[in-house]
């Protein structure tokens, strides 16, 4: 069977995390969506439905279904695409799901109820039942690898499962709260206090000392440290020191430096204004707790300051006292007391430093998809 994930025209609304991928790649729980079809339908192959620019990475399959890239699937769902016909559109209310999204033939979905994002922080705040949904479906029928002695654990036994090669030593995880997912070879240092829901990729590693509260993904080969509170790494990023991070979005190639912190919540208690792609401006929004989003490749020096709801493009350097603005265009170098752009080639040599210490490159068509995002000014 072959699968294309569409965007369904919501390419800017998920940005910056989504100038270098397409929404079915976007990490939350602890799998991709592309990831989920394939455990779900796993002779599947999966293409995509994207931008013209990404598709060099993220191709589309010739006379693949479409299917709705925004909706996280369950079993219901990958039962119900089954048996539709070539000419058939499935849908929930008004939503499409999957097959001809230009039919006037509608079958109406009547399994489970679907987890469908809407907008860029539905990650962190539909996480929650993602991640949960995802722990059930990875760990039925399988049993964890050992535990250590050392380890303390406050709540439920069986909500606790480490991959094989996973190290988990003189910690504290609490799944009174949730699930605690942690991947192959991945690694929790001793100190670290864990709350639940939690998924910890492959190869990744929690530092010595960390607090982290639920419900928090952090995707493969990324380090963290410091207070992490209800945030998404998509992979290969680090925070490896003290400092907050809360209601955060973070892409791949991410650094923060040594006590970085952000704001998640505005001294007034009110609803976060943000930066939208989408629009080309700021967007009022009815959520009251939202951190910073950082696209790919972007970085931050030590002590750098990110006001409630900051925005960064992809490929930024900030750095400095004070609070930098909260809409960070792509291929920025600066900070609070000002912005100067990021030289394209710069840019690619700092990327290619950071990839070298896990022997990766940029290819030439991650380059291409750069390029091509420099020259949108995003």
């Amino acid at each position: 069977m072959k699968i294309n994930l569409s965007d369904n025209g919501l390419h800017l609304r998920f940005a910056p995390l989504t100038l270098t991928r397409p929404l079915g790649d976007l990490r939350m729980g602890i799998f991709t969506n592309a990831e989920r079809w394939k455990q779900y339908i796993p002779e599947a192959e999966i293409g995509f439905l994207t931008e013209a620019y990404l598709s060099v990475c993220f191709p589309a399959l010739e006379n693949g279904l479409t299917v709705n890239a925004a909706v996280i699937p369950n079993e219901d769902l990958a039962v119900a695409i089954f048996h539709l016909d070539n000419d058939q559109a499935l849908v929930v209310g008004d939503v499409f799901l999957a097959g001809d999204p230009k039919s006037e033939s509608k079958v109406q979905y009547l399994g489970k109820e679907l987890v469908i994002l809407e907008q860029r922080w539905d990650l962190y705040m539909k996480n929650d039942l993602v991640l949960r949904q995802d722990f059930e479906r990875i760990t039925y029928g399988r049993k964890s690898a050992a535990v250590s002695d050392s380890v303390t654990i406050v709540g439920p036994k069986d909500q606790l499962f480490l991959e094989e090669g996973a190290l988990v030593e003189a910690s504290v995880i609490n799944t009174k709260t949730g699930p605690v997912y942690i991947g192959r070879n991945a690694e929790i240092m001793e100190g670290s206090m864990i709350r639940g829901p939690f998924s910890l990729g492959d190869n990744a590693q929690v530092k010595m000392g960390a607090k982290i509260y639920g419900t928090t993904t952090v995707g493969p080969e990324c380090r963290v440290g410091g207070e992490v509170s209800n945030s998404v790494f998509q992979a290969f990023s680090n925070k490896g020191h003290d400092g907050f991070l809360g209601n955060a979005l973070v892409g791949e190639w991410c650094n923060f430096g040594a006590d970085t912190n952000t704001s998640n919540l505005k001294n007034n208690y009110g609803t976060v204004d943000t930066y939208s792609f989408e629009l080309k401006g700021q967007q009022k929004t009815d959520v009251q707790f939202m951190g910073v989003c950082m696209g790919d490749h972007s970085k931050c020096g030590i002590n750098t300051m990110f006001n409630t709801g900051t925005v960064v493009g992809v490929s930024s350097n900030i750095y400095g006292s004070g609070f930098p603005e909260k809409w960070v265009p792509s291929f920025s170098w600066g900070g609070a007391e000002g912005i100067v752009p990021f030289r394209f080639e710069k840019a690619i040599e700092y990327a290619n430093n950071m990839m070298a210490r896990r022997k990766r490159s940029l290819s030439e068509e991650e380059i291409s998809i750069l390029k091509h995002i420099l020259s949108l000014n995003f």
